[in-house]
């Protein structure tokens, strides 16, 4: 009767992973931050916490059309530099004598095949938007399930991590990589 249904993993403080169903119905849409609805609570040890007061609305149908339009342009912006760069790589068959000039040129072909692959990356990424936008899961953390954030999206639309469960990622990537070199 108009509820969507959608499995989220939370964790908890421990770090424990648990499954959640996140309920929400079809005719009300998510919730969204109020702007300037952000209010300052003391806790007990005089630390003090954002808490944060919601609207009705987290991303309205215009919104994600909105998104959905960056997206797509995106990709054939991508598309378009993959496609030239393609043609330059097959016109450029010049042989250099200059063992400089040969250099120079094994590098720049270098750093545009690392480019190609990076925009052959964030391309399925894109893509992998594109069908959260279809499927209702756009906008929402994949750790969590709580609200990625309008914001968030408009500085990086493929996000797919809250600010917090992003910065919990790097934290452990830093320390998995700081044990790596402490073991060399």
């Amino acid at each position: 009767s108009g509820v969507k249904k959608k499995a989220v993993v939370r964790r908890s403080a421990s770090g424990v992973k648990k499954k959640a169903v996140v309920r929400r119905s079809a005719s009300a849409p998510a919730r969204q931050p109020v702007a300037g609805a952000v209010a300052k609570k003391e806790s007990g040890k005089g630390a003090s916490a954002a808490v944060q007061t919601f609207s009705e609305h987290y991303m309205s149908a215009k919104q994600l059309e909105s998104f959905r339009q960056r997206l797509l342009a995106w990709r054939e912006e991508i598309n378009a530099k993959l496609d030239a760069s393609a043609r330059d790589m097959k016109e450029s068959t010049t042989l250099y004598a200059d063992e400089a000039d040969r250099a120079i040129e094994e590098e720049r072909s270098a750093l545009l095949l690392r480019t190609r692959e990076r925009e052959r990356k964030l391309l399925k990424k894109i893509e992998a938007a594109l069908i959260r936008i279809d499927d209702g899961s756009y906008g929402y953390c994949e750790e969590t399930g709580d609200e990625i954030g309008i914001q968030r999206l408009e500085a990086r639309p493929v996000a797919t991590l809250c600010k917090d469960a992003q910065e919990q990622r790097e934290k452990r990537q830093r320390q998995f990589r700081d044990i790596e070199d402490r073991d060399r």
